[in-house]
């Protein structure tokens, strides 16, 4: 799938058309220049758009981070819930949470950086929203790891901090991902879910 094919679906429940562009070139000024840096009229700009029609849509450049902000978490505790909720073993969830994870950072690589590293500039409410399912998040994972170490597959002295480990070393996936690189986003997440079950000392489940 192209890159503006993915753009284009990774943003399908915004609507109408213009507060879509308005996000999709929101996105791509926020990882470029950094929210700080990005003026309403830079955004607009991108969107072949005035500045005034950008605020028919959004009251303020911090509604659209939220917008941008929002999807990207809950679509990542979403398949990081499906993941743990789902069947087979311990080994073989945190596999699938990791695989499809770090395969989302890389895919959405653009996309994932706003949402990553720009949550601190989020208002005090929003923050806080997200923050909360950011610990959800966080939740999901550790509940695999846990039920790894009390079926004796996994052999993990610190839950919370493996957590952590694994969440930071999939996230990071955005920071570094180059889609003319030599590995294909499916690829990061096969490496990545393999690295994480040596990490907890699993054995490996077949692809």
């Amino acid at each position: 799938m192209s890159s503006e094919a993915q753009q284009t679906e990774e943003w399908a429940d915004v609507t109408p058309d213009a507060a879509r562009r308005l996000v999709k070139a929101a996105v791509e000024a926020f990882a470029e220049r950094g929210y700080h840096a990005t003026t309403t009229r830079d955004i607009a700009s991108r969107a072949g758009m005035s500045p005034a029609a950008l605020y028919i849509h959004y009251k303020t450049k911090e509604e659209l981070l939220y917008q941008i902000s929002g999807v990207g978490h809950r679509l990542a505790l979403g398949m990081l819930e499906r993941a743990a909720d789902g069947g087979g073993s311990p080994a073989e969830r945190l596999a699938d949470a990791v695989r499809s994870f770090a395969r989302w950072q890389a895919e959405r690589h653009t996309t994932a950086r706003v949402v990553q590293y720009e949550l601190g500039a989020l208002g005090e409410e929003h923050h806080a929203e997200l923050l909360d399912v950011r610990r959800r998040t966080d939740g999901a994972v550790r509940r695999i790891i846990q039920d790894g170490v009390t079926a004796g597959d996994f052999d993990v002295p610190d839950v919370s901090g493996t957590t952590l480990a694994v969440l930071s070393l999939c996230v990071d996936v955005a920071r570094w991902f180059n889609p003319e690189g030599r590995r294909t986003p499916e690829e990061v997440g096969k490496l990545y879910a393999d690295l994480v079950l040596r990490m907890v000392g699993a054995a490996r489940p077949e692809a």
